[in-house]
């Protein structure tokens, strides 16, 4: 199948539909396409009829398919025939390494375990004369699921034409550069494999190690990275070859476990009847007017009513008196019985209204939420939603038509508040949106049947609010899209920022 032919739409097997061309080179282009069996989605491999390494990219794939490690990346189908050639693998989400470094190095700790991770997975991939070649930081991958993913195994070496005499020694070096750049936030080797990184300095000809461009890198770190892609500096030490090896020297680090979301920087709590312009508080304290009273009018005066005026007066005067008496009496009795509660009297006090004082909880994580679907959806954005920028946004895939192209019923954005909390409001901005119809969830479950629908929305455009007199409790808070909104002419789920309050 030639590219010109090879269109978004274009279904292969009966059953993969090609959605969108993700890259292409050298007569071989990626798609983001859906598995129309599965409802889920795949990365599908496509190659021109003169694609010179055709049948080594699919004999790659097929050992790839062999593999069990659940750090690699799944290969499901792997074709070679007449203009109908392709390779079908699991459509990865999350954060590749580059990007989780792209603003720093990471926990040196954290750093280490992901590319331990890697490691042990390689070692499989070995194990069956498998190795990988090209890896650079966005062939890692921190998944939505929370677990590590090695991208690429075997087909993107043949992609690129890379091949080496001693593939075990090429992909533990590539394994000290993936931890180099985890510890400096530096990419030690060239410009065009660093995924946006800085290259990392020289000195005399050589990387300098990491202590050396980070302050605070553990030292037994620094020396496994050494041994890996650094011998020359640390003569007397075995250097580490393999995979294998290397794994074995992070084998005391501790494994990954979810990243925290990025803290907001901290904002003023607003109060229920303000509202925000673009991360700044205009609205002003409402002043409430009291309503004007009413005036009595005058009574007209009537002809011949001067005597009637004066029994009036004096029905007044005695009137007064008598309730000036009366009150007296009951002063009296209360001095004579003070401390004393009046049997049938209830105090009259009336109850004032007190304001709930409220705070902003800053969720200890945020996902795309998909569990009709692949159990994500743009997970790699959720953190946006949360950051106080309304210059950024969280967003689901885009589909065709608002009911999810008949591939699900919903799709959400899910907050994890650490504990169960009084929810008193939520703040929505769906940005520039029209259309579309979501509901706010809250409960104790992460679960979607457990978590009880306390509000809709419907015409999600700009800013929506939910606030509760009586707040119901939960941990988790979930903005569900029942219909998608359009968006540029299709249709997704979109929101800038969300804001949680509770009660102090």
């Amino acid at each position: 199948m030639s590219s010109p032919t090879v269109e978004p739409g274009t279904k292969l097997a009966e059953r993969f539909r090609l959605e969108d061309r993700v890259h292409e080179s050298g007569g071989a282009t990626l798609w983001k396409a859906i598995d129309e069996v599965l409802a889920r989605p795949v990365a599908v491999h496509t190659f021109d009829p003169d694609f010179p390494r055709l049948n080594e990219v699919v004999t790659a794939a097929r050992v790839a398919s062999r593999l069990t490690d659940p750090r690699l990346t799944q290969v499901f189908d792997a074709t070679e025939d007449d203009g109908h050639s392709y390779v079908v693998s699991e459509w990865v989400s999350g954060e590749t390494f580059g990007d989780m470094i792209a603003g720093g190095p990471l926990d040196p700790e954290r750093a280490a375990a992901m590319v331990a991770e890697a490691a042990e997975a390689l070692a499989h991939a070995h194990e069956a004369n498998l190795s990988h070649l090209c890896l650079t930081p966005e062939h890692l991958v921190w998944t939505a699921g929370s677990t590590v993913k090695l991208l690429g195994l075997g087909v993107d070496a043949v992609l690129n034409d890379v091949t080496s005499d001693d593939g075990a020694r090429e992909d533990a070096e590539g394994l000290g550069r993936l931890l180099y750049a985890g510890l400096t936030g530096h990419w030690p080797g060239e410009e065009h494999d660093s995924g946006g990184l800085p290259v990392a300095p020289m000195d005399d000809g050589h990387f300098c190690t990491p202590r050396q461009v980070t302050a605070g890198v553990p030292g037994y770190l620094d020396t496994i990275v050494c041994r890996a892609m650094l011998p020359e500096t640390r003569r007397g030490a075995d250097p580490l070859t393999t995979p294998a090896e290397l794994a074995e020297a992070l084998a005391s680090v501790s494994r990954p476990s979810p990243l925290p979301m990025p803290t907001p920087m901290p904002m003023t709590v607003l109060p229920v009847a303000s509202s925000r312009s673009e991360g700044i508080d205009t609205a002003a304290p409402q002043q409430h007017t009291p309503p004007p009273q009413h005036q009595p009018r005058p009574m007209p005066r009537q002809a011949g009513g001067g005597m009637l005026n004066k029994v009036a007066m004096t029905v007044v005067v005695l009137l007064v008196m008598a309730a000036v008496g009366l009150g007296a009496w009951t002063l009296g009795r209360s001095i004579g019985n003070a401390g004393t509660p009046v049997t049938g009297e209830q105090s009259a006090t009336p109850t004032p209204t007190v304001a709930v004082a409220t705070r902003e909880v800053t969720p200890s994580s945020v996902i795309g939420f998909d569990p009709l679907g692949d159990q994500e959806e743009g997970s790699r954005w959720a953190s946006a939603a949360v950051d106080g920028k309304d210059s950024t946004d969280w967003h689901s895939e885009t589909y065709d038509s608002a009911d999810f192209g008949r591939l699900k019923n919903g799709v959400g954005l899910l907050l994890d508040m650490g504990e169960s909390i009084p929810v008193k409001q939520v703040s929505i901005d769906f940005g520039g949106t029209s259309g579309g119809a979501a509901e706010l969830r809250i409960g104790d479950s992460a679960d979607l049947s457990a978590l009880t629908a306390v509000e809709k929305f419907s015409g999600l455009s700009g800013k929506k609010t939910y606030s509760a007199e009586n707040p119901p409790k939960g941990r988790y808070v979930l903005v569900w899209f029942t219909k998608l909104p359009t968006y540029q002419g299709k249709f997704r789920g979109q929101i800038q920022e969300i804001k949680v309050l509770t009660t102090k």
